[in-house]
């Protein structure tokens, strides 16, 4: 009883104590620190006071996501476009959102946007360097035309301006795409720049330091109209599956030829220098096409006799031994228009098919019979369809092609017009060949002319004389490209009066995505009854000029 009583006393001290303390505190703040006095903590030498942090709503730095990105809105619609297709991307509108960015700079490029330095088809010049069209772009010439400045469209030009810079005042016109080539061609010389994949058959392409866009080993880094698209920040690999607008994986280079006849004097110098002799200095503009178009028009023959450089009579076979040439070359489709295919009868017609079907080889406007010889070759190449068909003009003795009996076959427009449009319908761009009457003038004459725009008003989108043996004409009507005739290849003409038989053309087609966008004038010279070499800077000028004058341009 007594314990009890002592503790209730203790307890009620207690509490007597911590009120009064309470009070004492509250009236008199405490009895060591005088009011409004603040006595500093100095720390002894050495020791380190723990740092805080203090924040501000202003000063918040953002929650970044790092599965979100952001797409510069400047980039080129069509990339732009591209990468909506990708669902996966979680995209924002604010950059600082952003963990990672894909932008037009330099910083790490994934891909880069190919431009073309181009100028309307009938243009000399073949080229111009990187400091002259950006010396333009500041305040400088025009370095294809002084008086002019440089034509483009609206999102090249603003494209260009975030990598390059604020082009000078009157330096550049921006004009709509769709009326960029009739400025461009009303004010003859012009220079442009076009997205690559916008490029056109009423363009000439022109290298920028030696560098074209249409070269088949193009390399996109190194090349002066590039514009790097970089991806930075968390995950750069995420834009890995976006492509360029000149993808590798879209293009398709045709390349057509002339008149091969491996007979006379041409066959004579094979003996002496060797099979493939011929083609020694021409054939890289052979080798590097992805399909190769050769036009032979002889037929190849068991026993066929040696070679007569001065052979009077015109029925022609070739050695068997000469198809190496062609090999070598290769030949990836070859046209049987050619006047001479029936000179040594069936037999001969019929061993050459076999031949050409041994090594993989399709024909196409001769055959076994007049079936067979109307049948289109079909190539389908990087995503193009591309399909070859071709006739004889002249028709009567020199196309054989009937019911049952080989040949060359003879023009019939009606089927061929037919077969232009199905093709095209079915998403083939047709190349339509001829062995036309033979002129020998630059000019393309009324028949040529008449015959050409027919398949090319049915769709064909290349209309090509094999027969020339000198280089003929051009025309360019509306997506359709006519060369009237490109001269030999390998033949023995050099000395033929008029001497024009010693120059030609090889044309290098270019598909890209479905459509043929350029054409490359590639121009020989031959210095022998069988090789030819590429034209000097001199002797291509003078051949450009002359050709393009009798196109009416």
């Amino acid at each position: 009883m007594k314990n009890k009583t002592l503790w209730i006393i203790v307890i009620t001290f207690l509490i007597v104590v911590v009120i009064i303390t309470a009070f004492f505190l509250k009236e008199k703040k405490l009895p060591w620190v005088e009011e409004n006095e603040i006595t500093p903590y100095v720390p002894p030498l050495g020791e380190v006071l723990p740092t805080a942090t203090f924040f501000s709503p202003s000063a918040v730095t953002p929650t970044i996501e790092p599965d979100l990105v952001w797409i510069d809105p400047e980039l080129p619609d069509s990339l732009l476009d591209q990468l909506a297709g990708m669902d996966f991307l979680q995209t924002t509108e604010r950059q600082e959102d952003a963990a990672t960015a894909l932008f037009i700079g330099d910083d790490n490029p994934v891909i880069y946007w190919v431009f073309a330095a181009a100028a309307p088809f009938p243009t000399v010049s073949d080229g111009i360097t990187l400091d002259s069209i950006q010396s333009a772009w500041q305040g400088g010439k025009n370095p294809l035309a002084p008086n002019l400045p440089i034509f483009l469209a609206q999102e090249t030009r603003d494209i260009l301006t975030i990598y390059w810079g604020e082009p000078a005042p009157n330096t550049v016109e921006v004009i709509t795409p769709d009326d960029l080539s009739q400025q461009a061609w009303s004010q003859q010389p012009s220079l442009v720049i076009v997205p690559f994949e916008e490029l056109t058959p009423d363009w000439k392409v022109l290298e920028v330091d030696g560098t074209s866009p249409l070269e088949q080993k193009f390399d996109s880094g190194s090349y002066g109209l590039s514009v790097p698209i970089s991806a930075a920040g968390f995950d750069p690999n995420i834009f890995q599956e976006i492509t360029s607008n000149r993808d590798p994986n879209k293009f398709t280079s045709v390349v057509l030829t002339g008149v091969t006849a491996l007979v006379r004097a041409t066959a004579w110098t094979m003996e002496l220098e060797g099979i493939n002799y011929p083609a020694r200095d021409i054939l890289p503009y052979l080798i590097e096409a992805d399909i190769l178009h050769i036009s032979n028009e002889v037929p190849f023959a068991e026993g066929c006799s040696y070679p007569d450089p001065g052979q009077k009579d015109l029925s022609f076979c070739s050695d068997i031994r000469y198809i190496e040439l062609m090999e070598t070359i290769g030949t990836d489709v070859v046209e049987l228009t050619g006047d001479h295919f029936g000179d040594y009868g069936p037999d001969a017609m019929l061993y050459t098919l076999e031949m050409y079907n041994q090594r993989g080889w399709p024909y196409y406007g001769g055959g076994a019979d007049r079936a067979d010889a109307q049948e289109p070759v079909l190539f389908e190449h990087n995503g193009n369809k591309i399909a070859f068909l071709g006739c004889n003009a002249k028709g009567g003795g020199y196309a054989t092609a009937n019911i049952g009996y080989p040949g060359a076959v003879a023009c019939d427009f009606p089927i061929m017009i037919g077969q232009i449009k199905e093709l095209r319908e079915e998403g083939y761009l047709p190349i339509a060949t001829f062995q036309h009457f033979e002129y020998y003038t630059y000019l393309a004459q009324p028949d040529q002319i008449r015959d050409a725009r027919t398949l090319a008003n049915a769709g064909a989108v290349i209309v090509s004389g094999s027969q020339a043996h000198q280089p003929q004409a051009f025309e360019i009507r509306g997506e359709s490209f006519i060369h009237h005739g490109l001269g030999n290849l390998f033949f023995d003409q050099i000395y033929e009066i008029p001497p024009h038989t010693a120059s030609a053309f090889i044309d290098r087609h270019i598909f890209y995505n479905g459509k043929h966008i350029s054409t490359e004038l590639l121009t020989i010279k031959f210095v022998d009854f069988a090789r030819a070499r590429p034209m000097t800077p001199a002797e291509r000028d003078v051949l450009l000029r002359t050709t393009f004058n009798a196109s009416g341009w």
